[in-house]
């Protein structure tokens, strides 16, 4: 079945064409509703990337780590800046792909070498995230194609918990990848009308044997919710697990956990394991 789809979904390099474009946030949209007021900035220590931060670095908190990439495998790390500014807004550091309004492709090792910048900046005693970045939770998250690229690092022992966003393997011969997978595991698709529905359902049933694992559908497609102000509902419901895996909130976890699961009771299709 998906090695059929590999050439439907396989367009000049880009993995599912149609895939969720970002639009540029409304005036005043951006900065996200958490209580750190956030936006994004570049550096010569890390290029080709762009970091989402609070404005005003939080006292006395750690900053967690998001490794993101962009649907398309595009080079644009403020294609997402709605939901990516929410999460930085809830005392996130949040690593993009590719620099502001960047262009051309990226890679996976893109996301590792967010994790190796955030955890150096982390000891550089120069540097304002000195002692100001928790580098022992890590969330790797990527949408469409940069899920794809998320499966490539999953491995890396730093990481924390993966995500993915409209996006599955898009062949059986990558199936390989999914036995790499150690952390905890959250898909948020688009439901049957997304065209990675049936490829994140197949690797769903693929899973390694008492993985913990979530798998959230809600019916807005392949485009999601990420151009809504603050990423509207992905970027409502990924805040809540990142919350709860990178920082251990139970109000959080309410929302996975339980027969009464804040997301079970609403528009989401929900599915878990091991949680």
């Amino acid at each position: 079945m998906r090695s059929a789809l590999l050439g439907i979904l396989v367009l000049a390099g880009t993995l599912f064409p149609g895939a969720a474009t970002a639009a540029p946030a409304p005036p005043g949209a951006l900065g996200g509703s958490g209580p750190h007021p956030a936006g994004y900035e570049t550096t010569l220590r890390l290029t080709n990337h762009t970091i989402y931060r609070p404005n005003t670095l939080p006292t006395g908190v750690k900053l967690p780590i998001v490794a993101w990439g962009n649907g398309a495998c595009r080079a644009d790390g403020t294609w997402f800046e709605n939901i990516l500014t929410e999460w930085a807004s809830h005392g996130f550091l949040v690593i993009a792909n590719g620099r502001p309004g960047g262009s051309g492709s990226t890679d996976s090792d893109m996301l590792t070498e967010s994790i190796d910048w955030a955890v150096a900046e982390n000891s550089r005693r120069t540097s304002k995230y000195y002692g100001r970045i928790d580098t022992t939770k890590v969330a790797v998250m990527g949408q469409s194609c940069g899920g794809i690229e998320t499966y490539e690092v999953a491995d890396d022992p730093r990481i924390t918990t993966t995500v993915l966003w409209n996006s599955g393997l898009l062949d059986d011969a990558q199936n390989g990848l999914l036995q790499r997978l150690h952390a905890p595991i959250a898909y948020f698709i688009g439901g049957p009308s997304d065209i990675a529905h049936p490829n994140a359902m197949d690797d769903w049933r693929r899973l390694p044997a008492g993985l913990p694992a979530f798998m959230g559908n809600l019916d807005v497609g392949h485009f999601g919710t990420f151009s809504e102000p603050n990423g509207g509902e992905f970027g409502r419901v990924g805040g809540h697990w990142l919350k709860w895996q990178l920082k251990g909130d139970l109000t959080s976890r309410a929302q996975f956990v339980g027969t009464d699961c804040g997301l079970c009771a609403s528009d989401w299709d929900v599915l878990r394991k091991n949680l």
